[in-house]
């Protein structure tokens, strides 16, 4: 009987909640109230002696600290922690362990009182210097200090100060043992990434992890700069926790109530361990050797540099075109796509496999284009990360019914009583039957293969940095025999379709809209409205093994694996894309050249405690709600602005860099052409009356903006934009005076420097969650 009251005891003391503990009232505890009067000056007088180490002298102070633990109150916590660090060093394991229970105790009694532990100093390095002792009882009871007090933000930035991290990592290290068998259980949260991990044997080791993982989720991004070394052994043992525990999940490998009496419940759930492994990897890149954008370029343009001029001036943005692979060397041997290929088993194999290689995927969860600090948005998913692929999401199972000509879900999409759709997570059931809905002519298309294949994010990058943006995507199509996955539609991003086995029939439309499409708008295509189905404005490409066919944005197309010179087979196909977010097309080069050239004229904010500072202020956000309105009917503003391009980097006077030189002069006199006040100052007036944001367009512009302009606490709707309206001519002058100046004096070169620094930091926030994720898919391809 007392054996099974010891593991439930166990068992909810590693439950991992950890909470407050609340205290009877000062009339009911008046009598532990008066025995810890009595204890405290024997604990004090036990503790002097105690550098004698006399048995009675410990024994007596034994005997103290467990009377006093027992009857603990806050108010007699804050005396104890005086003497705390004397009782933390002493040289018996039980002295120290009992010290080491009070002092989790004592963090646990309030918010307060764990402030007041958190902020000795002397009591934390002597707790974390506990750790790595070689007697398991002082380690454990040092370890659930630890966690007691990680209860707090506060406590856990402490503890990171003292190096309490990398203790905790070089002591599990240290201790655990070559394998830990895990199983699954249910936690408090329904959602299937926060079932938590149950381990078999090793409760040091798991307590050790536990806080671990504690601290790894609190750090910043330098506090995440732990010894490489320590932080890549630390990492293999997570992922191969991680491995079995995704395997278990989608298994549905889920511990029963009444089951799992004799294994350790630990507070580490799936979603933790996720966060952790991503975290660790942030710093780490993931890639060993970034492929050469000239390598890429090589490949898709065939070879020399005159026809990626080609490229640029004929057809980039504006009409389809394909390139032919007529080497006779197969594409087994392709310097770009071999490993990729490697990875999917070949090409005989590849259909039957498909199964396993979906079963080692996790889900991508979406980051915010305009998302620039990865903490953010860890923070914003924890909850989901580590979760299984989710469909529509992360797959889409589908197939173009030929008659109707619309797409078909194998899958149902769920919806709630609300009508809101719930994430669907597909289990180890689910991701068979994507074999069986492959067979039923389904396509299976998987998006972010640059977050789970190395390879691919090598060639994603090549190809973003050819373009002068901070990343690319890639999405893989599997297309059974005589078959369409999806329907005619055109995307917001321009695309490379590199044909990696089989063939597959294509057609392309002429744009309908002289406007390129934004990254984000609705691409839905209703009833064929605006299609030239003539074939005449119809292009038709047959991609063979190695082909790479190009369509813009905007473009609609098709594509089938019906070929017609008779032949039918199986098509895999990696398209990459170009998404090019707002920033990054020229009507975002424009807002960064007049906000450069603002700070360059004004060093100093002005003030807007006077007319003249108002008037000159708003007349510059006018200036930019201008290039706004004049982007939206020209073209040129929404083309891909390539500054940014690899060969532009390396040669101001290159034929690239010269041709953006032109763009450039081009839009500043058109901008001095069509910029009309009225119109801009009607803008933002029905904006504000719809109760919109007229700069929401451009808050993206705050990246750059290290003083970040100020209104100096007016409110610019109520207060500055009506005294900027009711000196209407004024405010017209000076406006007219201000683009004036803006488009004689603004200089290319001087934008180019700015605008670069935006593109690094959204492209080092792009690499930051490509490592995360690779970090998650990395331990099935290894």
């Amino acid at each position: 009987m007392e054996g099974e009251e010891e593991k439930e005891k166990k068992k909810k003391r590693n439950s991992g909640n950890r909470k407050r503990k609340t205290y009877a009232s000062h009339s009911q505890s008046s009598s532990n109230s008066n025995s810890n009067t009595v204890v405290f000056p024997l604990l004090l007088a036990a503790a002097l002696s105690a550098s004698n180490n006399s048995k009675p002298s410990l024994s007596l102070l034994k005997k103290c600290l467990t009377k006093f633990l027992s009857h603990l109150q806050p108010h007699h916590a804050t005396p104890f922690l005086s003497l705390s660090p004397l009782l933390l060093n002493s040289k018996s394991s039980e002295i120290a362990s009992l010290t080491a229970q009070i002092v989790g105790a004592a963090s646990l009694m309030s918010f307060q009182m764990n402030q007041l532990v958190v902020s000795d100093s002397q009591t934390l390095k002597a707790l974390i210097s506990l750790i790595p002792i070689s007697q398991n009882t002082v380690s454990m009871a040092a370890c659930e200090a630890l966690l007691d007090l990680c209860s707090t933000c506060i406590a856990r930035q402490r503890l990171l100060h003292f190096s309490a991290l990398e203790t905790l990592m070089f002591a599990f290290l240290q201790v655990r043992r070559s394998s830990i068998l895990i199983s699954l259980s249910t936690g408090d949260d329904v959602n299937i990434a926060s079932l938590r991990i149950v381990f078999q044997k090793g409760e040091l080791p798991v307590l050790l992890l536990n806080a671990a993982i504690i601290l790894i989720n609190t750090c910043n991004i330098e506090q995440l700069k732990i010894p490489s070394k320590l932080s890549e052994c630390f990492s293999v043992f997570l992922k191969e926790v991680w491995r079995e525990a995704h395997r278990k999940m989608l298994n549905g490998d889920i511990l029963g109530p009444g089951q799992g009496m004799n294994l350790y419940f630990s507070s580490i759930t799936i979603n933790n361990l996720a966060e952790s492994i991503f975290r660790l990897s942030i710093n780490v890149d993931q890639l060993p050797a970034l492929m050469p954008s000239d390598m890429v370029k090589r490949r898709i343009f065939c070879f020399s540099e005159d026809d990626f001029k080609h490229f640029i001036l004929s057809q980039w943005e504006v009409v389809p075109c394909v390139v032919r692979r007529f080497s006779t060397a197969s594409l087994e041997m392709d310097e770009v796509f071999t490993s990729f290929m490697q990875s999917l088993c070949f090409k005989d194999l590849f259909p039957s496999v498909l199964s396993s290689i979906l079963q080692g995927l996790t889900s991508c969860l979406p980051i915010d284009s305009d998302e620039l600090n990865i903490l953010n948005f860890l923070k914003e998913v924890r909850n989901k990360l580590g979760c299984p692929l989710i469909n529509e999401q992360d797959i889409r199972v589908l197939r173009t019914d030929n008659k109707l000509k619309q797409e078909v879900r194998f899958f149902q999409e769920n919806v709630d009583s609300c009508c809101i759709k719930a994430p669907q997570f597909l289990c180890v059931d689910d991701i068979l039957k994507c074999q069986e809905a492959y067979n039923e002519g389904y396509t299976i298309a998987l998006r972010g293969m640059e977050f789970r294949f190395e390879r691919v994010s090598l060639i994603a990058d090549g190809l973003a940095s050819i373009f002068g943006q901070p990343s690319a995507g890639a999405n893989m199509y599997l297309t059974p025999p005589n078959s369409q996955g999806l329907a005619r539609h055109y995307d917001d991003h321009c695309v490379f379709v590199c044909q990696i086995f089989g063939s597959k029939q294509w057609k392309v439309f002429s744009q309908p809209n002289v406007q390129l499409p934004r990254l984000y708008d609705p691409c839905n295509i209703q009833n064929d409205e605006g299609i030239d189905n003539s074939r005449a404005n119809c292009y038709h490409f047959l991609l063979n093994e190695g082909d790479v066919l190009y369509i813009p944005r905007g473009f609609p197309h098709e594509a089938c694996t019906h070929c017609t010179d008779g032949s039918a087979g199986f098509s895999l196909h990696l398209t990459l894309g170009i998404e090019i977010e707002p920033p990054f097309e020229w009507e975002g080069f424009m807002h960064v050249a007049l906000f450069c050239w603002n700070h360059t004229q004004y060093q100093h904010n002005l003030s807007l405690k006077s007319l003249s500072g108002i008037l000159n202020v708003m007349s510059v956000k006018l200036l930019h709600i201008i290039i706004g309105l004049i982007a939206d009917s020209d073209p040129t503003f929404r083309k891909a602005c390539l500054v940014a391009a690899a060969s532009s980097q390396s040669d101001t006077n290159s034929w690239l860099d010269l041709c953006q030189k032109t763009i450039f002069s081009n839009l500043i006199d058109k901008i001095s052409r069509e910029s009309r006040f009225l119109e801009a100052l009607k803008s933002v007036e029905v904006g504000i009356q719809k109760n919109e944001d007229p700069f929401q367009r451009i808050r993206w512009l705050q990246t750059l903006n290290q003083e970040r302009e100020s209104v100096e606490g007016r409110d610019w709707v109520e207060d500055i934009f009506p005294l900027y309206v009711k000196y209407k001519e004024m405010a017209e002058f000076v406006f007219m005076e201000v683009k004036s100046k803006f488009c004689s004096q603004v200089s290319y070169d001087d934008v180019t420097a700015d605008y670069k620094k935006l593109h690094e930091k959204y492209k080092a926030a792009r690499k930051q969650y490509m490592n995360g994720m690779l970090s998650l898919h990395h331990v099935w391809q290894v």
